[in-house]
């Protein structure tokens, strides 16, 4: 149906004019119920009727008299623009096809007065037609969709990015042939360049960047959680850290790393001794941890492959079956009795 009115609207606007009757060979685009001359037309094909004021009128079924010329004009096309013809994408088609309209096709002798061309005869009957409204009948496609766990939003086998604040809500979703606009609560978050693949994923960068920046806080606020838990005088180290210009991120991973290390209560000592000092830098708190552990001539501590502490947490060790052995005690056991009995 988008086709269909895009294609009516491009005739008028290349015309810049419109006849007053249409005729419509009862396709469902047009006709959705006939029975004898009671018609129920397709209700968008009235709304563009009479937003460009022209009478839409079915053929009779199986008269092919009053089709005209239709279908001849199909095959004119087919035979003398589309044959043998290579093009790389639509737009070029399209520039080929509007300037073979003007040129070849326009050229041509009209079939019911050889003595003037197509371009002729339609100039003398334009003064028939009527003329255009001020604004086109709107062709887009509009469909509401639904925006999941992650920013995409599907239209037409395709993902197209939304700013990730939109997930898990609901969207409208409009396109044209040039473009794909999603709308949420009547403002427009979103706008692609349409494609009409299969299966692919059309990005915005700044979608993706702003996707990858909340990730990172997401991630950083997760070891603040993790180390308040453990070392509450981590909260006021972070603090001061950052008023002297420390990277929150990388003072996170590192203090995180000497937790894993070391024992909870021993990160939040030796944080509490290093704020008491006034410094607020990770390598103070593994000076002090190194210190404490020393003290107590205790091992430095052991450097796993793994590196973090989740990886650990994730091994499951299961348990060998000892069921398999059974046979040989119960072997054994067998040929102690026999040889009580021979002996």
């Amino acid at each position: 149906m988008d086709n269909f009115l895009r294609g009516h609207v491009a005739a008028f606007t290349q015309w810049n004019a419109l006849p007053r009757i249409l005729l419509y060979d009862n396709l469902k685009s047009a006709v959705l119920e006939r029975q004898g001359d009671t018609i129920r037309f397709h209700p968008t094909l009235l709304e563009l009727s009479a937003h460009y004021r022209f009478e839409p009128r079915p053929c009779a079924p199986y008269r092919g008299n009053e089709k005209g010329r239709v279908e001849r004009a199909i095959r004119y096309i087919r035979d003398n623009f589309f044959a043998g013809r290579q093009w790389t994408d639509l737009d070029v088609l399209n520039a080929e096809a509007k300037l073979w309209c003007e040129t070849t096709a326009s050229e041509r002798r009209c079939p019911e007065d050889p003595d003037m061309s197509v371009a002729e005869a339609f100039e003398q009957e334009r003064p028939a037609l009527i003329g255009l409204p001020d604004n086109p009948f709107p062709t887009h496609e509009r469909v509401e969709a639904r925006i999941g766990k992650t920013p995409y939003v599907r239209f037409d086998l395709n993902d197209y990015s939304v700013p990730h604040t939109a997930v898990r809500r609901g969207a409208t979703v409009t396109a044209t042939l040039k473009t794909v606009a999603v709308l949420q609560d009547g403002l427009e978050i979103a706008r692609h360049q349409r494609t009409f693949g299969k299966g692919e994923q059309i990005e915005n960068p700044e979608h993706v960047a702003a996707l990858i920046e909340r990730k990172r806080q997401a991630r950083h606020h997760r070891g603040q959680d993790r180390l308040a838990k453990a070392a509450p005088s981590s909260v006021a180290f972070l603090s001061k850290a950052i008023e002297r210009g420390h990277r929150l991120g990388s003072t996170i991973t590192e203090l995180e790393n000497l937790l894993d290390q070391y024992h909870a209560s021993e990160l939040e000592a030796a944080l509490a001794e290093v704020l008491d000092h006034d410094a607020a830098h990770p390598q103070s708190v593994q000076q002090v941890l190194e210190r404490r552990r020393e003290t107590r001539n205790e091992p430095p501590p052991l450097a796993m492959p793994l590196t973090r502490h989740e990886q650990l947490r994730q091994l499951s060790m299961r348990p060998a079956s000892l069921a398999g052995y059974a046979h040989f005690t119960d072997t054994s056991a067998d040929k102690e009795e026999q040889n009580d009995d021979n002996s």
